[in-house]
């Protein structure tokens, strides 16, 4: 018997829900993590000779063009530093340089580090757009990120973040959203109301269930929850119209939740490594 089921079901005018089943019958890998774009290689922090204005050069690599870009410091006038790299430092707390460009800063990377707090002074860089601070110490986000409304894409994966503030919420521009690998039991209602997000992913967290007004996220397209404990989805879900990928294996259905035929534009679901006792459109 075939180890991918392709069902398709509910046709409705103008769409077709297509379920993709895995591991069902017989073991196959489930795909990796779709990790956002915070996990690309970024390029080491280099400092110019003493000589020259003691400025940080560096580059980050530009997942559209696909070729390295400098930032730009000029001699003369004040230094116009966008992107910092600190990943792989060894770090124990956020370098107290990065304050001195709270103005212009606008992506930084700090992965892989040992850092286990945010100081309140990285929240008053309100040009920042892009954090990244992956497999770091962190046991908490801080109720002061409500200050980065500028922030489009946060990373937070592989620490020990417990909860969202509730004060997420004034976050408004975020788009995306990586909080994998975090003992992260709920979502505040305020995460709801981040109505410009587009990819969320949640993966090997303590989920049991997702807030009733789930469905104001209309924007999202991807939304990854595998290994987490959850049972049924919220039925606001039929409001996620332009949902496409929606990743729930490795959790605890017992049968595939009724709101989910109602998607119209899902294309990709797995439902690997859960209890259902009877295969979508079977008997």
């Amino acid at each position: 018997m075939q180890d991918v089921f392709r069902i398709l079901r509910g046709k409705r005018e103008g769409s077709t829900l297509a379920l993709r089943m895995e591991n069902l019958i017989r073991g196959r890998n489930p795909p990796q993590y779709q990790r956002s774009p915070c996990k690309e290689v970024r390029a080491a922090l280099r400092k110019r000779p003493e000589e020259e204005l003691q400025c940080l050069e560096m580059t980050t690599k530009r997942k559209i063009i696909g070729r390295l870009v400098p930032c730009r410091c000029f001699r003369g006038e004040e230094e116009i530093i966008s992107v910092l790299d600190y990943s792989h430092c060894s770090l124990q707390q956020v370098p107290k340089e990065v304050f001195n460009f709270e103005r212009t800063l606008e992506e930084l990377y700090l992965d892989a580090n040992q850092i286990e707090e945010l100081p309140k002074q990285l929240f008053n860089c309100q040009a920042l757009r892009k954090l990244s601070i992956p497999d770091n110490d962190l046991s908490n986000l801080p109720t002061t990120i409500a200050s980065l409304v500028n922030l489009k894409e946060l990373d937070i994966s592989k620490n020990g973040v417990q909860e969202f503030p509730e004060n997420i919420k004034c976050c408004k521009c975020l788009t995306i959203i990586e909080a994998s690998v975090n003992p992260i039991s709920k979502l505040p209602d305020g995460f709801t109301q981040l109505l410009n997000l587009t990819q969320l992913y949640l993966n090997d967290a303590f989920l049991e269930f997702l807030p009733a007004n789930f469905g104001r996220l209309v924007k999202l397209r991807i939304l990854e929850l595998r290994e987490n404990h959850l049972k049924t989805l919220p039925k606001s879900m039929h409001k996620l119209a332009q949902l496409e990928r929606l990743d729930l294996g490795n959790n605890e259905f017992s049968e595939l939740p009724e709101v989910l035929d109602q998607i119209q534009n899902l294309r990709e679901l797995w439902m690997d490594n859960n209890a259902l006792q009877i295969l979508p459109g079977g008997s």
